[in-house]
């Protein structure tokens, strides 16, 4: 064969195969779940001053997966569910804590499987003596989709005003 005639007839395969290649339909983007998300998150926000409000130990780490992160000044991390229930251990089981969530921020990733909840928080309860006392900040957690769909905080971290 001619030189000439091979050149061609590569270039000629070449062309086949790279048309049937992007005549291959293509996987059709995840649908944009990010509103339901979002709504999600905050309905988890809104179940974690629920919980709180109620006692409910193991609601509040029920929102937690199961190697989650929480980092609070001055401590070590806390780093799994039964570490995460006797961070909470005090909160409930001391006089009553009210929780407040303001402008809060939820940014769901594009995938569906990452959201970020950022705000301020006040909580309100009573020392020792029974005299009122509030405590503001600042607070982000990390939240991931489950297998099931639902939404549980890897991580938490959060940082007083004063």
């Amino acid at each position: 064969m001619s030189r000439n005639r091979l050149s061609f007839l590569a270039l000629a395969a070449f062309l086949t195969c790279w048309a049937a290649a992007c005549s291959q339909p293509q996987p059709a983007a995840p649908p944009d779940t990010r509103a339901a998300d979002e709504t999600a998150i905050r309905a988890g926000d809104a179940d974690f001053i629920k919980f709180a409000a109620a006692k409910d130990l193991d609601k509040i780490v029920g929102l937690y997966q199961d190697d989650a992160v929480i980092f609070s000044a001055g401590s070590p991390a806390v780093v799994g569910k039964d570490n995460i229930h006797k961070f909470f251990e005090p909160v409930v089981s001391g006089p009553p804590t009210q929780f407040a969530f303001s402008n809060v921020t939820v940014d769901v990733a594009r995938s569906g499987d990452l959201a970020e909840d950022s705000g301020s928080f006040q909580v309100t309860g009573t020392d020792a003596k029974g005299k009122a006392v509030t405590q503001t900040g600042k607070y982000v957690l990390v939240w991931k989709k489950q297998a099931d769909g639902s939404w549980k905080i890897a991580a938490d971290t959060s940082a007083r005003d004063k």
